[in-house]
């Protein structure tokens, strides 16, 4: 059954009638043409459809359009802010913090939330923070390495 769905998607408000059961995921590719968040296992495993809603990290591909019914949500194309890379996007540049990019938006969405929780984490808390985002290319080292640096350059901007 169609409803009214009203979100900021990126710093826009957006309203829609849709299928509130449908999953986030789709409505932001199919309906609202985003491609950050990518379909990858459909079950909430690997991590690859990742977007923050209200600032949190959370799987697209098991979140229903209601639930972010008057919330903030952000895809990897809402993360920059006034034509300048996030900390983030500069440091998985810089660090080759990718390969094939599949896993990327969904890996940077992941660090965004878990460093606004542990702002000064270390080695070891951010490898436990990303062990839910799997990237098959095997970039973990250069994507610690990426938040490693983004969370030094961020230290206070959060």
């Amino acid at each position: 059954m169609e409803e009214t769905i009203q979100f900021k998607l990126n710093g826009k408000q957006t309203k829609l009638n849709v299928d509130g059961e449908r999953k986030l995921l789709w409505v932001l590719r199919t309906d609202l043409e985003t491609t950050g968040p990518k379909y990858g296992c459909g079950e909430g495993i690997c991590g690859a459809c990742t977007v923050l809603i209200d600032g949190t990290a959370a799987r697209s591909c098991q979140t229903s359009v209601k639930e972010v019914n008057g919330r903030y949500v952000v895809t990897i194309e809402g993360l920059a802010a006034n034509g300048s890379l996030h900390p983030l996007q500069k440091a998985f540049m810089k660090h080759d913090g990718f390969q094939c990019g599949y896993c990327t938006s969904g890996m940077i969405l992941t660090a965004y939330s878990f460093l606004k929780q542990v702002p000064h984490a270390t080695h070891d808390q951010i490898i436990e923070g990303m062990e839910d985002n799997l990237c098959r290319c095997g970039a973990h080292k250069r994507i610690v390495a990426a938040v490693q640096e983004a969370a030094k350059e961020m230290e206070g901007a959060m």
